[in-house]
């Protein structure tokens, strides 16, 4: 297993989910949900820069990786799930906005392990609906953790639902044309 510095930076964005979860469940008397909130918040988005810079610097330094393709998207699902799950937990995001997007990351990622297995994964290959699914649940999630007024007046929790609700559709979207390329390998015909 390779280790460099946008490898570091990925397992830091996985070692930020026992912390998201944990602020939730500090007792009031160390920190009152608004401060978890934010604290949450700037952790998430924290993780969320992780994301883009792991990237950015293995190719800028040439240290891309097969460990590294594997684990970031692994990070970014692991961190995107725990989130939604505190989130669910909390009453805010509904549940059918949870399953969507967690069922979407469990079906494609048994799809490409299978397109994997049948030589045809380029078919699935990372496209850039997957890409927007991504970058708007990175940016819908801070806001439906920060729940609190904007600019004295902005609701943080109305800005985030209208924002994952997007982020479901796109997630709905990348996984229909995922199935859609991998659909001539699913009926055993090759394409």
């Amino acid at each position: 297993m390779p280790f460099n510095l946008p490898i570091a930076l990925t397992w830091l964005r996985v070692a930020a989910i026992p912390l998201l979860v944990t602020i939730f469940y500090l007792p009031a008397s160390w920190l009152s949900m608004p401060e978890k909130n934010a604290l949450a918040t700037a952790l998430f988005i924290f993780a969320a820069v992780t994301d883009w810079l792991d990237g950015y610097l293995a190719r800028r330094m040439k240290q891309e990786s097969a460990f590294g393709q594997f684990l970031d998207p692994v990070a970014d699902k692991l961190i995107v799930a725990a989130a939604l799950l505190v989130l669910l937990n909390m009453d805010r995001v509904q549940v059918w906005v949870a399953l969507v997007i967690i069922g979407r990351e469990i079906t494609i990622s048994a799809l490409r392990e299978w397109m994997a297995q049948v030589g045809a994964s380029k078919s699935v290959a990372v496209h850039m609906v997957g890409k927007l699914k991504t970058t708007a649940q990175l940016v819908a999630i801070p806001f439906l953790l920060f729940d609190g007024t904007l600019f004295g007046w902005l609701s943080a929790a109305l800005i985030g639902t209208w924002l994952i609700w997007v982020a479901a559709f796109l997630t709905l979207w990348s996984m229909f044309y995922y199935l859609q390329k991998a659909l001539p390998q699913l009926l055993g015909k090759s394409e």
